[in-house]
């Protein structure tokens, strides 16, 4: 079973930025595209709506969010085999179920809520935290949301958390056939030495160096899986939201993992995720892991 990729729509610019990009990804990837409107006004005025003799404003603005993301889809490539599909659910509570049976959600950076000038939406901000599959979160110039860059950066944590948005970054990075820059942050510790002599000089050396380490040691089976993909490894010093963000600023897309605790020790959207979805000039893709038992 082909599993689709799907976009949230809500009538805004952001969102059809988003159904826009993921347009783009749906013919990358041979995948079909499901547009998703939810609106709780169907859940509570559907039973209604069958029995009045015109049909209200409020279903006509739905039917009218979804045909236009699909025709501007349509018209971007025709070819994408397009459904549409206006929910009665609340759109967060909507988009993270269809998160676990999507290849990936798609959504803009914000929408038609009340605070229009906020750089990141509520619902961008749930579904980046909570679902179960990747979020792509749409954002960012006109160059670098329209892929010009021929450039994916992808942020390297710690394996326990990066292997998944490693992997993902590799198979956008062959569907685009362009270049993957794996970036690993590092820091001195302010208040540490080293106990071995030979290195108690020359700390900055040392964590380069074992930035470096890490990465070949996370790229190496992926970069086996996907031969043809040219990976540049970049070790930076500074904090990782911070050179992630740097980085990615002429990018057509940024990777970053998140870990996955679900109940009472649920893990908050970690600080470089974060950092990514409100400032990164390009769209961010958040790539869930669930730490090991």
């Amino acid at each position: 079973m082909t599993l689709s990729l799907v976009v949230g729509v809500d009538g805004s610019e952001p969102g059809l930025w988003a159904a826009d990009w993921a347009t783009d990804e749906a013919a990358l990837h041979g995948l079909p595209l499901r547009i998703v409107h939810a609106s709780l006004w169907e859940r509570y005025e559907g039973p209604v709506l069958a029995q009045a003799a015109e049909v209200p404003s409020e279903h006509v603005l739905a039917q009218e969010i979804v045909d236009r993301a699909a025709e501007r889809a349509r018209q971007r490539n025709p070819d994408v085999q397009i459904t549409v599909d206006i929910v009665p659910d609340d759109p967060e509570a909507a988009l993270l179920r269809e998160s676990g049976r999507a290849a990936a959600v798609v959504t803009g950076c914000r929408g038609r809520g009340p605070i229009r000038g906020a750089l990141l939406g509520s619902v961008s901000h749930s579904l980046a935290t909570h679902a179960v599959g990747p979020v792509v979160v749409v954002r960012g110039s006109p160059h670098n949301r329209q892929g010009a860059n021929g450039r994916i950066v992808v942020g390297v944590g710690e394996a326990a958390t990066s292997a998944k948005a490693i992997r993902f970054a590799f198979r956008e990075a062959e569907a685009r056939h362009c270049a993957l820059d794996a970036v690993r942050a590092w820091r001195r510790p302010a208040h540490k030495t080293l106990a071995h002599p030979l290195l108690a000089g020359d700390t900055a050396h040392h964590h380069e160096e074992q930035a470096a380490l890490l990465l070949d040691d996370v790229l190496r089976a992926p970069q086996h899986e996907h031969p043809d993909v040219r990976v540049h490894r970049v070790t930076a010093e500074g904090p990782a939201h911070h050179v992630l963000v740097t980085h990615a600023a002429t990018a057509d897309l940024l990777v970053v993992g998140a870990s996955r605790r679900h109940g009472p020790l649920a893990l908050p959207l970690g600080r470089v995720a974060h950092a990514a979805l409100q400032h990164a000039d390009c769209p961010v893709a958040v790539v869930p892991q669930r730490p090991a038992a």
